[in-house]
């Protein structure tokens, strides 16, 4: 059955999530963030959350996107949804005691050759105080699925800066990260989102995969953390912005690299690509905007 494209505008379900101690530190643990700053509750000023802890928050949300396509699209075709970019903007950061909420709307969804390529915008909230406290911009490529009806957008994701599409130097810096055969597995539990593909060996063969691969999200919240620490002093409360495009799988044993250079001459707008452990692309098109 085709995805329709009068399903753009879309609202997603609310979900809302009251931020505790242990949410903080085990997504941090999941990444394997040693910094006192993400894993101390006892530290001066309190602890500090990975502002790539959003993607928890709004997981849920995009699942529900699921539910109220089931309608249009049969089982198969909605388990075909690829997780192609994630750009993500960040208005404060996310605290213990938080009271939040993450909403979410098909904004656009258009014809591609390799199926439908839809875009939902993602918000999150403080209940209180209805301040946003993130928005995200989440495309999905549903691989060999028609569209019906002409393309539609709503609204279109924020545009990137003209030098991060362009190749990186050279002589980018490029640090290497190994991928331990359990991260998938940790990462699973520790951010809350699953999918069988990620942990389960049966299920990512049977989908065509040669292994379980590690999510896309937590490749690009380690190379956000690999650049954070390097230009802001692991100081998450810097980081504006992160985008990357999904290129590639990362299996569990591969070793990464991640290759990044300043964009401009302010050193704040920063981008990078992750390569797997092949050398091919994970993730290309990224950057990472700090504030000043």
């Amino acid at each position: 059955m085709p995805f329709p494209a009068a399903s753009v505008g879309l609202k997603l379900d609310p979900r809302p999530k009251d931020i505790q101690v242990r949410d903080i530190l085990a997504y941090a643990a999941g990444l394997g963030a040693s910094e006192p700053a993400f894993l101390d509750d006892r530290q001066t000023g309190g602890l500090k959350a990975l502002p790539f802890q959003c993607v928890s928050l709004e997981w849920p949300v995009l699942v529900s996107a699921r539910n109220s396509l089931v309608a249009a699209l049969s089982p198969v075709e909605a388990t075909r949804s690829v997780h192609a970019i994630q750009d993500s903007h960040f208005h404060r950061p996310i605290r213990p005691g938080d009271r939040l909420v993450t909403d979410g709307e098909l904004i656009s969804a258009r014809r591609s050759r390799a199926g439908v390529v839809a875009v939902f915008r993602l918000v999150t909230r403080d209940i209180d105080t209805g301040q946003a406290v993130t928005t995200s911009w989440s495309t999905s490529i549903y691989r060999g699925v028609a569209l019906e009806g002409e393309d539609a957008t709503l609204a279109s994701a924020p545009d990137l800066p003209e030098a991060a599409l362009e190749p990186l130097p050279a002589d980018a810096e490029s640090v290497r990260i190994f991928i331990p055969p359990q991260m998938p597995h940790v990462y699973t539990e520790c951010a809350a989102i699953w999918n069988p593909i990620h942990t389960e060996r049966e299920v990512a063969i049977s989908a065509g995969l040669p292994d379980i691969i590690l999510h896309g999200t937590a490749t690009w919240a380690l190379a956000g953390l690999t650049i954070m620490r390097r230009y802001a002093d692991s100081d998450s409360a810097r980081v504006k912005r992160i985008s990357g495009r999904f290129a590639g799988m990362v299996l569990p044993g591969d070793t990464i690299t991640v290759r990044h250079a300043p964009l401009d001459g302010s050193g704040l707008t920063i981008g990078f690509e992750v390569l797997a452990g092949d050398g091919a692309a994970a993730i290309t098109q990224g950057v990472l905007v700090l504030k000043s």
